[in-house]
C-alpha cells in the first residue's frame, strides 16, 4: 500500500478546500465561532471575502482579520483574500475613482451611417454619435452596476479616432480626413456607402469606475489599494498562515454586464487602452485607426477584416495578460503567497470581452493555479442538453459546462509550467437552498475526474439567518440541517483530491483552444470534438495557439512529435475553424512535415489569420474527419483509452499517476452502469471507497474488471497490493423493516425532537408538512444472532445517519445507502436509529418569496424532493 492512501486511511488528508468566509463587520464572537465551524466541517483554509465589508482596508477590516487570522493560526488553517470591496475584481477598492483619467476604462466605439443614391456631398457630426452614456440593461445590470451606492460617472472626453467611409458594394475604402471640426462634409461617391465614425469613450460598460485591465499603472492601483496594505499588516504570516490573494471574475468590462454573445462584429463597445496606438500600429501599420471599423463591419473582404480582428485581440490579450495577471502574480510571488482566481468562461465567452478577459489562457498566465466556476445550476445531473435556460432565465449552453468548462481548468494545470498541475473551482455557489450534499457530491466528482483538485466552496455567510445572497450557506447560523453532511462531503473531496495532486493526469490526445480563431471569423466550438473524446473515457487536452508561438513559456517542442510541459501527445485534434494563426500554422506543418497525426474537423481552413495567406502545401498530409469520427481518429493514433464494455456515454475515467497510480471511474447517469472496464495497463489492483476511506478486494485480469458503477458513487482503483479487511458473509435472507416511531425537530434545535408518532416506511413528511426542513428521526428494534449484518436504504430526502445501539455509522448522502452494520450489533435486542437531514428548499419556498434578492435571482423555485425516509428499508444477514 502507498504512503498517501495509508496517510488517508490514518486520516491525514492534504488540505485542498478553502471556502468562501464573507465578511460584513461581524462582531467578534460570530467570525470566532464560523472559523470554528468551517474547520470543524474539514476546510483547512478559508478565503475571506467583502461581501461587502463597511470599511474594507480600513480599521473596521483590519480589527476582523486579526481575529479571522487569530482563528486560523490556532487551529492551524491558511487564509485567502479575495483582493477587492466587492465583485468583480477591478473597483480597486475605489481608488480608480480619484485617479488620473488615462488611468480609467475606455472604449472603442463604432457607429454605422449609411448613404445611398447618385454621388452628393454629404455632412454629420461626428462626435454626436459617439455614445455619450450607457444605459444598463435589466434589473440585474442595474444592481450589479451600482454597488458603490453612487451613480454611474460621465467622462466628457469622448473622442473621434478615425472615419472611414466604406463601399459594400465594390469593398473599397476611404478614410475620411478630420481635424476636429464639429460638423464633417463629405462628398459621397456614387451608390451605397458606409461611413464608420470610430470613436473613444469612458462612457460605455457598467464598471467605469474600474481599472483599465491593459494599462500597468491601471493595474498598479489594485496593489496598491489592497495587496500592499495587507503586506503592511501581516508580511509576518505571508507565505505561512497567508496563503495568497484571489481575483473574482476580473473583466475587460465592455459592452452589457453578462452578455456572452459579444463575438466581434456585434453591436458593442471593445476595450481599449492609451497603451494600444503603439501595438496597433506595429501590428496594422501607421494607418491602424482607419482600419478598426472592420471590428464591426461584417461585409468586408473577409481576409482583411481577420488580420485586424486578429490584431487588435492580440493586442489587447497580451496586455491584458502582462498588465493585470502577471503583475499581480508577480507581486505575490515576490511577496512569498501565491495568487488564484478564475475569469468569467460562462457559456463559451472565455475567448471574449466584455465580461471575461478576452483569452482564457492568457487572462490567467500570472496565477499559481488554473481556475474556473460552476454557479447558479450551470453543471447539472444530466444536464448536458438540459435545461436551456439557467440562472436569471439566461440561456445556459449545457455542452459548453458539461465538456469544455473543465476541461479549461484542467488543461491550464497540466500545460503551464507555473501551474504545477493544480487547479481549482469555485463551487456549490447561488443553487439555492435545493442544493444539498447530494448534488454538491455530484459537482464535486464531475469535476473532480476532469481533473480539478482544488476548491472553493461557496459559501459561509456570517450574516442574519436568512441570508438572501446566492444560497446555500453551509452553517447558517445552526438553521442548515445539511451542515454535518457537508462536512462529510468536505472529508470526501479533500481525500480525493490527495490522490489527484502531485503527479500527473494522463492525457494524450490535444484539441486546439478554438478562441484565438473566434476572433478571426467563424470557429467550431473545441467542445464539438471534446464531447465524443469523454463520452468515449479518452483523456485530452486543450491547447492555446501560444503552445507553438511561445514554446519557452510553455516548455514545448515540435522535434519529435507535440510536447507541452514535458508531456508528450500522440495526436492534434483542430475543430473548423475558418482561419488559423500563423504560429499555429507554422507548428503544424512542422508536425506534418514529421508525419504526425493531425485531424481537421469537416475541412481545413481558408488562411493564415495575420496575412492573409493560404496554407503551405504540407496541409495535403492532414486528414479531414467527421465530428463522429474524432474519438475513433484518436483512438487510432494510439492514445490512451479506457474502455468500456458495454459502450456509455455517462461515464468518466481519470488515469492519474501520483505516489499512488489510480483509475478513478464516475457514473454521471441517472442509473447504474453494469459492464466490464478494460483498463491500458495490467497488474494489481485494489479499490478505495474515498467517502467511507476504507479499501476493497477487486478482481483485476488482464486489465479488465467486473464492475457496478451507482450514480452519485465513484470508484477508484488503485494499482498495487493493500491489506484488506475481511468483508461479511452474509446467508442471503432479507427481512423489510417497515414499522418504525418518527420524530421531527429543526435544525437550530437539534437535537431536541418532538411529534413522536408511529408510522410505515416509504414514508415522505413533505406531505404532512410541506414547508418542513429539518431532522426526522425514525427509530426501531430488531432481534439479531450477533452475526453478520448490512442495512440497506433504498432511498431518502435527504443525507442519512445511521447509528445502531447508540454507534454512529456515518452519513451518506447517495442512495441507496449501505451500512454494514455487523460490528455494531450483539446477539438479541438491537436498538437502530436513522436520521435524516433535509435541505432548507421547503422552508425557503414560504420564507423566501418576498425577498427581493431572491425575486432578482429568479425567484424561489417550487420543491423537487420530499422529506425523510422515502424509500425502504432492507436488512440482509
Amino acid at each position: 500500500m502507498a504512503m498517501t492512501i495509508r496517510a488517508l486511511l490514518q486520516g491525514q488528508a492534504e488540505n485542498h478546500l478553502m471556502p468562501f468566509f464573507w465578511q460584513h463587520g461581524e462582531e467578534e464572537s460570530v467570525l470566532r465561532t464560523y472559523m470554528e465551524k468551517i474547520h470543524e466541517s474539514g476546510c483547512g483554509a478559508v478565503c475571506v471575502e467583502s461581501r461587502p465589508h463597511p470599511d474594507f482596508c480600513g480599521p473596521q477590516w483590519w480589527h476582523d482579520m486579526d481575529i479571522i487570522l487569530d482563528e486560523a493560526r490556532t487551529r492551524g488553517m491558511q487564509v485567502w483574500i479575495l483582493d477587492d470591496s466587492h465583485f468583480p475584481t477591478g473597483f480597486a477598492n475605489g481608488r480608480v475613482k480619484s485617479a488620473a483619467l488615462e488611468l480609467h476604462r475606455q472604449s472603442i466605439t463604432g457607429a454605422p451611417l449609411r448613404f445611398d443614391g447618385p454621388a452628393a456631398e454629404v455632412s454629420f457630426e461626428p462626435l454626436s454619435l459617439i455614445p455619450p452614456s450607457y444605459e444598463p440593461q435589466g434589473v440585474f445590470e442595474k444592481f450589479m452596476g451600482s454597488q458603490d451606492g453612487q451613480e454611474v460617472t460621465i467622462f466628457d472626453d469622448d473622442q473621434v479616432l478615425a472615419l472611414t467611409a466604406f463601399c459594400p458594394a465594390t469593398g473599397e475604402i476611404v478614410s475620411i480626413p478630420f481635424a476636429g471640426e464639429e460638423t464633417v462634409t463629405w462628398q459621397k461617391p456614387e451608390g451605397s456607402w458606409i461611413i464608420w465614425i470610430v470613436g473613444l469613450s469612458r462612457n460605455a460598460g457598467v464598471h467605469r469606475d474600474y481599472m483599465n485591465m491593459m494599462d500597468p499603472e491601471s493595474c498598479r492601483l489594485l496593489l496598491e489599494a489592497v495587496y500592499e496594505p495587507h503586506w503592511d499588516h501581516y508580511k509576518d504570516d505571508f507565505g505561512t498562515t497567508i496563503a495568497g490573494f484571489f481575483s473574482d471574475e476580473p473583466e475587460l468590462g465592455n459592452g452589457h454586464l453578462f452578455w456572452f454573445d459579444n463575438l466581434l462584429g456585434t453591436d458593442q463597445d471593445l476595450p481599449f487602452s492609451r497603451v494600444l496606438p503603439a501595438d496597433l500600429e506595429a501590428l496594422l501599420g501607421p494607418d491602424w485607426a482607419s482600419q478598426m471599423f472592420l471590428l464591426w463591419e461584417n461585409d468586408a473582404d473577409s481576409l482583411l477584416t481577420a488580420k485586424v480582428r486578429t490584431a487588435f485581440m492580440d493586442a489587447v490579450t497580451l496586455r491584458v495578460r502582462e498588465a493585470f495577471s502577471r503583475q499581480v502574480g508577480d507581486w505575490c510571488r515576490d511577496h512569498g503567497v501565491q495568487y488564484i482566481g478564475h475569469l468569467v468562461e460562462d457559456d463559451n465567452v472565455s475567448s471574449r470581452t466584455g465580461p471575461s478577459l478576452g483569452h482564457y489562457f492568457r487572462g490567467l498566465d500570472g496565477q499559481d493555479m488554473a481556475g474556473i466556476d460552476d454557479i447558479g445550476g450551470q453543471v447539472l445531473p444530466q444536464g448536458e442538453e438540459e435545461p436551456s435556460t439557467g440562472m436569471l432565465g439566461r440561456r445556459r449552453d449545457g455542452t459548453f459546462y458539461h465538456f469544455f468548462l473543465g476541461a479549461l481548468g484542467a488543461s491550464a494545470a497540466t500545460i503551464e509550467p507555473r501551474k504545477k498541475g493544480n487547479a481549482m473551482c469555485e463551487i456549490f455557489g447561488a443553487y439555492g437552498w435545493g442544493e444539498g450534499p447530494r448534488m454538491e457530491k455530484y459537482l464535486a466528482d464531475h469535476f473532480m475526474v476532469r481533473g480539478i483538485n482544488y476548491f472553493v466552496p461557496h459559501a459561509f455567510s456570517p450574516a442574519p439567518f436568512p441570508d438572501p445572497d446566492c444560497p446555500p450557506h453551509f452553517y447558517a447560523h445552526g438553521h442548515n440541517p445539511q451542515f454535518k453532511a457537508f462536512g462529510a462531503l468536505m472529508q470526501y473531496m479533500n481525500r480525493v483530491c490527495s490522490l489527484i495532486s502531485g503527479g500527473t493526469r494522463i492525457a494524450e490526445a490535444a484539441v486546439l483552444y478554438h478562441g484565438d480563431s473566434e476572433w478571426a471569423g467563424d470557429a467550431m466550438l473545441s467542445q464539438v470534438l471534446t464531447r465524443p473524446l469523454y463520452e468515449a473515457q479518452i483523456a485530452f487536452d486543450l491547447i492555446p495557439c501560444d503552445v507553438f508561438a511561445e514554446p519557452d513559456l510553455y516548455r514545448s517542442s515540435l522535434d519529435t512529435g507535440l510536447r507541452v510541459n514535458d508531456r508528450a501527445y500522440k495526436v492534434l485534434l483542430v475543430p473548423e475553424v475558418r482561419f488559423l494563426p500563423a504560429a499555429a500554422v507554422f507548428g503544424i506543418a512542422q508536425l506534418l512535415e514529421q508525419g504526425y497525426p493531425v485531424y481537421f474537423v469537416d475541412r481545413l481552413p481558408e488562411a493564415v489569420s495575420e496575412t492573409g495567406e493560404a496554407l503551405p502545401a504540407v496541409f495535403e498530409k492532414a486528414r479531414i474527419i467527421t465530428v463522429d469520427e474524432v474519438s475513433t481518429a484518436a483512438a487510432a493514433s494510439g492514445v490512451e483509452q479506457v474502455l468500456v464494455t458495454p459502450a456509455c456515454k455517462g461515464l468518466r475515467a481519470l488515469h492519474y499517476k501520483g505516489a499512488e497510480e489510480i483509475f478513478y471511474l464516475v457514473n454521471e447517469m441517472a442509473e447504474p452502469w453494469t459492464g466490464t472496464v478494460t483498463l491500458p495497463q495490467d497488474g494489481s489492483f485494489y479499490a478505495y471507497d474515498a467517502w467511507e476511506n476504507r479499501v476493497q478486494p477487486v478482481d483485476v485480469k488482464d486489465g479488465k474488471v467486473d464492475l457496478t458503477i451507482e450514480p452519485l458513487k465513484s470508484i477508484i482503483l488503485v494499482a498495487g497490493q493493500a491489506d484488506i479487511p475481511s468483508v461479511p458473509v452474509l446467508t442471503g435472507r432479507k427481512t423489510e423493516l417497515t414499522d418504525w416511531t418518527r420524530s421531527v425537530c429543526e435544525s437550530i434545535r437539534y437535537p431536541a425532537f418532538r411529534d413522536e408518532t408511529v408510522v410505515s416506511l416509504p414514508d415522505d413528511y413533505a406531505k404532512e408538512q410541506p414547508t418542513f426542513s429539518g431532522f426526522l428521526r425514525y427509530d426501531t428494534t430488531v432481534e439479531l444472532d450477533g452475526g453478520p449484518a448490512v442495512l440497506v436504504i433504498d432511498y431518502a430526502d435527504e443525507d442519512v445517519e445511521v447509528l445502531v445501539n447508540d454507534v454512529s455509522l456515518g452519513i451518506q448522502v447517495a442512495p441507496p445507502m449501505c451500512y454494514d452494520i455487523s460490528a455494531a450489533v450483539c446477539p438479541g435486542e438491537n436498538r437502530i436509529r436513522v436520521e435524516v437531514a433535509t435541505s432548507l428548499e421547503r422552508w425557503s419556498v414560504d420564507a423566501m418569496k418576498d425577498n427581493p434578492y431572491a425575486a432578482l435571482m429568479g425567484g424561489v423555485p417550487e420543491p423537487k424532493t420530499g422529506s425523510g425516509l422515502t424509500g425502504k428499508i432492507h436488512l440482509l444477514q
